[in-house]
Parts: structure tokens; C-alpha cells; sequence
């Protein structure tokens, strides 16, 4: 991968890569694993964005595919290899940031589903319901719903009446 195609078509969309892979994993290691295999997969497909949407839309996809398949790949390998897996305690060496309210959400954003997470992602960009619909492969009345039923488990979660 060249550095001008990094500083031109992936370093202005880095904070989009990084919320979404940290949505997706649970210690540093994982997070700059992630982060890179998406980085690599937006350089490997560049050739198919055929200009239909948005370059960011081109991104959230991307990210959130590769995020989704290691994250599968991940649980497939776990339950394989060792069926009495314990995930590993987040301790702030672990953590791919320190702002310990941002750990917070991020924690709760991670207790949902893997659809849930990347809805919820998108809509804390400031995405509107069509865009997160285009991105998601459904229609926006979907993702209206959704949204509502997200914020929902979130504030549960937030709240602490939910485990």
C-alpha cells in the first residue's frame, strides 16, 4: 500500500476505521489487528469502488465486513480450540483508550449484536437512516426502528439493569 493512498483515501476516515473496529474488539492487540486488516482490505478493493456512493460509504462497509468476518473467525477458532475459552479480563494496558467514559459506552456498544453494534456506530456519525440503510443492505423505516429499540438496551445497559 502506497503512503499517498493511505493519507489520501484512508487517514481521513482513520476515526470512522478506529470506532468501528474498537466497537468489535476487546483488547489493544485485537483493535490494531483489526485496524490493519481493514486498512489492507480498502487497498485491496479500491479497484471495485465503482463510484455508486459515497467513498465513506465504500469505508463504513469495508470496516464493518472485515470487522464482522474476524470477529466470526475469532468465535469459530474459540469454540474449536478451547470450549472452556475465558475472554480475557480489559485491563487499562488492554484498552484501546483511556477516557474512561468513552470504555464505558464502548463496553455497552459491545454487549450488543454485531448488526446492533455497526447500526448504532453509524448513527452516532451522524448518519442518516437512508445512508445506514444503503450501508446495512435495508430500507431506512428498518433502521428507524432499530435505532429506537438500540437506544433502549443501551440506557439498560448504561444503567446498569441489564446484564
Amino acid at each position: 500500500m502506497s503512503s499517498d493512498f493511505y493519507t489520501a483515501y484512508i487517514l481521513p476516515y482513520s476515526a470512522l476505521i478506529i470506532k468501528i473496529c474498537r466497537a468489535y474488539t476487546n483488547t489493544q492487540e485485537d483493535f490494531e489487528d483489526y485496524y490493519q486488516e481493514v486498512c489492507l482490505q480498502i487497498w485491496r478493493t479500491r479497484d471495485k469502488f465503482r463510484r455508486e456512493s459515497e467513498w465513506s460509504t465504500w469505508v463504513y462497509r469495508i470496516s464493518l465486513n472485515v470487522c464482522l468476518t474476524l470477529l466470526k473467525k475469532k468465535k469459530n477458532n474459540t469454540q474449536h480450540f478451547a470450549s472452556d475459552y475465558v475472554p480475557e479480563e480489559e485491563t487499562e494496558e488492554t484498552h484501546a483508550f483511556s477516557d474512561e467514559n468513552l470504555n464505558v459506552l464502548y463496553d455497552a456498544i459491545r454487549r450488543l449484536s454485531e448488526v446492533d453494534r455497526g447500526v448504532i456506530l453509524l448513527y452516532l456519525e451522524e448518519k442518516s437512516y437512508q445512508e445506514i440503510a444503503d450501508i446495512m443492505g435495508t430500507n431506512a423505516n428498518n433502521i428507524g426502528v432499530r435505532i429506537n429499540r438500540i437506544k433502549e438496551r443501551l440506557k439498560k445497559l448504561l444503567d446498569g439493569k441489564v446484564n
